[in-house]
């Protein structure tokens, strides 16, 4: 096999939740160019639409429907709408979710819902439906599979002290809703896999980003021994790795794309 084809994942069904947010039109952006065809859902109809109209223009086919994971009926309907658009589902990238940072104190348990339901329960959920499909998939034509791709955080492994306790125990539900599932479908051929990114450039981070705004003095890049916050695109490397043939032999694993954050 020429190494290049390790990578290769033109003319596969990919459906992408939150593709409106950061990491969700980076991965839709990426995936296009390399030839996939994508279904792409966000909660904001006119935000989706100008990213599918970004895809389109890379030349890729492209599904979009106008929802949010929070319901196991939207997700039935997100899984539907690519199966019909393109014949079947075989990557999915959960990268909806949300973040209320608040001390214990103060946070409304309403506030800890939101953050749960929308990272976990989401995921769950997305996870459920893709499933069902790529199951079918699986007992029609063992050697079709499928990928799945869910969004962890170093925040998952790490605690924080400021006010991530509804955010932290988030992320490390999807770590362990990562193993299970890899477990539970590894024998069907479909591979489970996690990104954990630490701090990376988005609309909720972008004070982290504003020199005006912080001085140059940000407490998380004291933690990062590259020196710099990272950017979507830094995501694209581990995740075309998770849903191409590349990744055949590797699932259960949460891949940290976080400038060496977790190393010390």
């Amino acid at each position: 096999m020429n190494p290049r084809d390790l990578f290769e994942v033109s003319g596969k069904s990919a459906i992408v939740t939150g593709a409106t947010g950061a990491l969700g039109k980076a991965a839709s952006l990426a995936l296009a160019q390399m030839g996939a065809k994508l279904t792409l859902a966000a909660g904001t109809a006119f935000e989706l639409e100008k990213v599918a109209d970004e895809v389109r223009n890379l030349g890729s086919e492209v599904a979009t429907i106008a929802m949010r994971p929070d319901s196991l009926e939207n997700t039935d309907a997100i899984a539907q709408k690519a199966a019909d658009a393109f014949g079947g589902i075989d990557i999915l990238i959960a990268a909806s979710g949300t973040n209320l940072p608040n001390p214990i104190g103060e946070m409304p348990v309403e506030d800890w819902d939101s953050v749960m339901d929308a990272n976990v329960r989401g995921s769950w959920l997305m996870c459920k439906s893709a499933g069902r499909h790529m199951l079918a998939q699986a007992q029609d034509n063992p050697a079709r599979g499928g990928k799945v791709v869910l969004i962890s955080s170093v925040r998952g492994r790490h605690g924080s002290p400021f006010g991530y306790t509804s955010y932290c125990p988030s992320k490390a539900a999807i770590d362990g809703l990562t193993r299970s599932l890899a477990l539970e479908w590894g024998s069907h051929g479909i591979n489970v896999n996690a990104i954990g990114p630490t701090v990376f450039r988005s609309k909720l981070t972008a004070w982290m980003f504003d020199e005006e705004k912080t001085g140059g003095n940000v407490p998380a890049l004291k933690r990062i021994p590259l020196g710099r916050l990272g950017e979507p695109e830094d995501l694209v490397g581990a995740l075309l790795y998770l849903v191409s043939p590349a990744s055949d032999f590797c699932t259960g694993q949460v891949i940290y794309v976080d400038g060496g954050y977790t190393a010390g």
